[in-house]
């Protein structure tokens, strides 16, 4: 994985991906990993990821930046109440991990 500091002092870093697939732009900013979708511009994903898993509270975009799901993790495990949403922001439906 390269990994670079820019002007901000965020890291850098592109997510390994399966060959013949682009890598999706990835950084860490304040210790939150930020991850776009394929343009590089609109948010895929933001959470803390501890010893390599996703853990605590994380939040997925759709392309055009609305909030599309978020949930928790504990270690890498979903755990908790997970919430997507519907294009205008209002709640879809509720399952619990």
């Amino acid at each position: 994985m390269d990994r670079a500091q820019n002007s901000h002092d965020e890291e850098i870093c592109e997510v390994p991906t399966p060959s013949g697939m682009t890598p999706k732009k990835s950084e860490i900013i304040d210790g939150y990993t930020i991850k776009y979708h394929a343009n590089g511009l609109t948010r895929w994903s933001k959470g803390k990821v501890v010893d390599g898993q996703p853990d605590g509270y994380w939040e997925w975009y759709r392309p055009d930046g609305t909030l599309k799901r978020s949930g928790y993790f504990k270690l890498g495990e979903g755990v908790g109440a997970w919430t997507t949403y519907d294009r205008k922001g209002g709640i879809y439906k509720v399952k619990n991990k």
